[in-house]
């Protein structure tokens, strides 16, 4: 064999060889592809189902009436007769102050009226002497003038003292504070031997809360008091009614630990105009308290439900995602194969949210996993577990 023979064979052989290396990479690469695990997804299906509309407000709760209990004389507490944090009836006992100087004040007042009593006594034997003789012309018209005026005057410093006794009375019940209302009463500003009733001494010594039921106050802004106020008086019929105590609409208290208090709210009061300064407008709204769960200054969201969208076709808010303000839905059908829908959304309640098209009732959507899938891949699914929503407290 010739030497250029033999070469021509040599790389022939060599050819041969790297064409059967690298059908053997491609084999086993097509190997890989195939045994690769399929990636797990998190699905649930869209919903066909009616989706009631709602405006939360942030507000604070406050007592029915929320009375504050004042010193209104000055002196030394002398007791404190209940147990902070209790309820207490209306007349209780509350504190008592010292009264002697008072009491001293008082007997000061009723010695001043009997002098002035015995004044007016002597005034009037004088005029009903004096009046006689001039009619006799035996005094003079002004002997009995005198006598006319002394009488008047005397009678006046009668009334001027009973005035004095009676204010002296007054200020000597004050000594002895009672509840004004049945409610819970709180933790004391001062504490017997303290001297109270006067700047920078202790002159509100408590409060005393009637809570059941609670008020709430909170305020909304002019777009959601517009929302509100069209839904009302379109339930209403033509006629405008809006005079107070009208409006039954029900009203939902959701708590600082996102629990949905059992009982229903309604608005009893609101302000009379939009605040220009923030733009918002005050509303307060009573909600009945009989466990007394319910306390003067906590958070709560009111919840008002104005319109109810029926039948429209809902899928979790996580399951959407966002590009240059298009929204996107991944899908996955029978065979696992995944496919990315434009959608048109429509509100947002709780962890849902309404697609006006895009999308139908029944195919199922990628909740969890949206980052790591592309069109045309075939996936793994799981059924997606929603969060819990806030449920009424039982208590």
């Amino acid at each position: 064999m010739s030497r250029s023979l033999r070469r021509a064979v040599i790389n022939l052989i060599i050819l041969f060889v790297a064409i059967a290396t690298l059908s053997g990479c491609d084999t086993e690469s097509t190997g890989d592809v195939a045994t690769q695990p399929k990636l797990g997804v998190l699905v649930t299906q869209a919903q066909k189902k009616d989706v009631p509309l709602s405006i939360d407000m942030v507000g604070s709760t406050m007592g029915a009436q929320d009375v504050p209990i004042r010193a209104r004389v000055e002196g030394f507490l002398e007791s404190m007769d209940f147990k902070e944090g209790t309820f207490v009836k209306k007349g209780d006992q509350l504190y008592t102050i010292d009264a002697q100087p008072f009491q001293a004040k008082l007997v000061e007042a009723q010695s001043q009226l009997a002098a002035a009593q015995t004044n007016l006594s002597k005034a009037q034997s004088d005029l009903a002497r004096i009046r006689p003789l001039a009619e006799m012309k035996a005094v003079s018209e002004q002997d009995l003038d005198s006598a006319v005026a002394q009488e008047a005057a005397a009678r006046a410093s009668v009334r001027a003292s009973e005035a004095q006794v009676e204010l002296a009375e007054i200020e000597l019940s004050y000594t002895r504070i009672m509840a004004p209302i049945d409610g819970l009463i709180g933790i004391s500003a001062a504490r017997p031997g303290e001297f109270v009733g006067r700047e920078p001494n202790p002159v509100v010594l408590n409060t005393l809360s009637d809570i059941n039921p609670i008020r709430v106050r909170f305020s909304i802004s002019e777009r959601e008091y517009l929302i509100l106020a069209r839904t009302y008086l379109s339930e209403q019929g033509t006629e405008p009614k809006r005079r107070r105590g009208e409006n039954q609409r029900d009203l939902e208290l959701i708590l600082a630990d996102d629990t949905v208090h059992p009982h229903k709210g309604l608005a009893i009061a609101t302000s009379q105009s939009i605040d220009p300064a923030t733009g918002t407008y005050s509303v307060e709204a009573t909600f009945p308290n009989p466990d007394s769960v319910l306390l003067p200054g906590q958070f709560a969201r009111v919840r008002a439900r104005y319109q109810v969208l029926e039948n429209v076709v809902v899928i979790p808010r996580q399951s959407v995602s966002e590009l240059q303000g298009l929204f996107r839905v991944y899908v996955v059908d029978s065979s696992g194969t995944v496919d990315v829908r434009s959608v048109k959304l429509g509100p947002q309640t709780g962890n849902e949210i309404v697609v006006e098209s895009g999308i139908e009732a029944g195919e199922t959507v990628i909740v969890e996993g949206i980052q790591k899938v592309r069109p045309g891949v075939t996936v793994s699914t799981s059924p997606f577990t929603p969060p819990p929503v806030p449920t009424a407290n039982q208590g």
